[in-house]
């Protein structure tokens, strides 16, 4: 039986207070393709029926398919000690550290994490995770919105993951917002358009390096600008690479994000992963979420905080920064283990080996007839290929031969159908990419 606090009299109070007649006009907006059809649901079985019955459903997942999938999530090798560390009862059932006295592991945890984040993309501050890359992006426009006070416009550029300015747009519909997209130069951030673009109305400029069509920039010049114009410099990257590329706080880069599912977190259906969120001290007031802060007590010696703490369930209330700023702590754990077992030299090995396999594949690709480059511009583990023809005829006729050559750009560019984004990792072998490429070129 539910627990429903409030009585029918109470409910219909609340409900005319808004404006709203009944609860299902609560609903109204959304579609009737997601909403219940049915709450006949079928009569619970057996723990050894439902199990047999799970079991059944997993073996149609394939599990055995070579891959060159990228599009902002990467299939990098995870140290077992990852998974043998992080499911120790002591990080697996942790959960928010509000009492500093007893979460100290948990807070130090956070704090060496929040460290190890600093330095890999050379920014001042780092709080303690958010839900996902798109939610930081977010959160990050949303913080540049608050410092600017009243702005209303965005720059966003194309070659920023569309998956991520779907978020943006989703959740800024009912916000007085302007999204202003830049559109992309055969692949290229047009940093001259967004330049063009800066003006003392604008409250953000946001980029993403490697772009999403794996097009590596420097957008210290663009950030410079819009520095002098009150703008804030927004970047989203692959964290794998920023041990080797131009970094954020090198470029001058007021905020920084990321997804962290390259660190040390598998490839599971969607997550749960982890938003990093990065900035410089002048932002920090306006960054949502917690800051794990290092201290001494009275006697000297060290100790682990919350601090900063402006979210709507502490002393913020209404006032908060956001409230939907989870704090992804055991991913996060995840991430941090990787860092540091991989350190600074495994991670630019890391880097260098994805990027080499990379350009071995687009050498092998581009020698099939009627295959071409797209990516005329230096690129890191990701490229764009043209094909003579629609990219889903190829991945379908592909995936059957148990290979996914890579992510139809037709799925969020128009004009782009015959665009294919490969991706390549560590883990990608030579004898894969000679595969792909004969398997390609039969099909072609």
């Amino acid at each position: 039986m539910p627990y429903i606090p409030h009585t029918p009299e109470e409910q219909q109070e609340m409900l005319s207070v808004i404006g709203v007649p009944d609860m299902s006009a609560l609903f109204a907006d959304i579609p009737k393709a997601l909403s219940p059809q049915s709450f006949n649901l079928p009569e619970g079985q057996s723990e050894m029926r439902v199990l047999a019955h799970m079991e059944e459903l997993a073996r149609r997942n394939s599990t055995d398919l070579t891959s060159f999938l990228g599009a902002g999530f990467y299939d990098h090798y995870n140290p077992a000690a990852i998974k043998a560390l992080s499911s120790r009862g002591e990080f697996f059932t942790a959960y928010t550290p509000y009492q500093a006295e007893a979460s100290q592991g948990t807070l130090q945890a956070i704090f060496e994490y929040q460290t190890a984040i600093c330095r890999l993309l050379d920014m001042e501050y780092a709080n303690a995770s958010l839900y996902d890359g798109g939610t930081s992006l977010y959160e990050a426009m949303m913080m540049a919105v608050r410092k600017t006070k009243n702005r209303t416009k965005v720059l966003v550029s194309e070659g920023v993951n569309p998956i991520y300015r779907t978020m943006l747009t989703s959740y800024t519909s009912n916000l007085n917002l302007e999204l202003i997209t830049i559109p992309h130069k055969e692949g290229q951030t047009d940093t001259a358009a967004i330049a063009a673009r800066l003006s003392k109305d604008i409250a953000a400029v946001i980029v993403q390096n490697p772009n999403f069509f794996g097009a590596a920039n420097d957008f210290t010049q663009l950030f410079d600008q819009a520095q002098k114009n009150g703008v804030v410099s927004i970047l989203s990257v692959y964290p794998i690479m920023q041990s080797i590329l131009k970094t954020p706080g090198d470029m001058g880069a007021d905020i920084a994000v990321a997804e962290g599912q390259s660190l040390g977190l598998p490839l599971s259906f969607g997550g749960p992963y982890l938003g990093i969120m990065t900035c410089t001290k002048a932002m920090i007031r306006q960054m949502p979420g917690r800051i794990v802060g290092r201290t001494e007590d009275v006697d000297g010696k060290t100790g682990y905080v919350l601090t900063l703490q402006a979210r709507e369930q502490h002393i913020r209330r209404h006032k908060a920064t956001s409230n939907i700023c989870s704090n992804q702590s055991l991913c996060a754990l995840c991430s941090l283990m990787y860092i540091a077992l991989l350190g600074p030299e495994g991670l630019k090995r890391t880097a260098e080996l994805s990027i080499e396999r990379a350009h071995y594949a687009a050498e092998r690709l581009t020698a099939i007839p009627g295959v071409s480059l797209y990516t005329k511009t230096p690129f890191t583990n990701e490229f764009v290929i043209a094909l003579p023809c629609d990219a889903y005829k190829v991945i379908n006729t592909l995936v059957d031969k148990k290979f996914i050559p890579g992510f139809p750009l037709g799925r969020y560019y128009k004009g782009m159908e015959n665009m294919l984004l490969v991706a390549c990792t560590e883990k990608t072998s030579n004898q894969d990419i000679g595969m792909l490429a004969e398997l390609m070129g039969g099909v072609l």
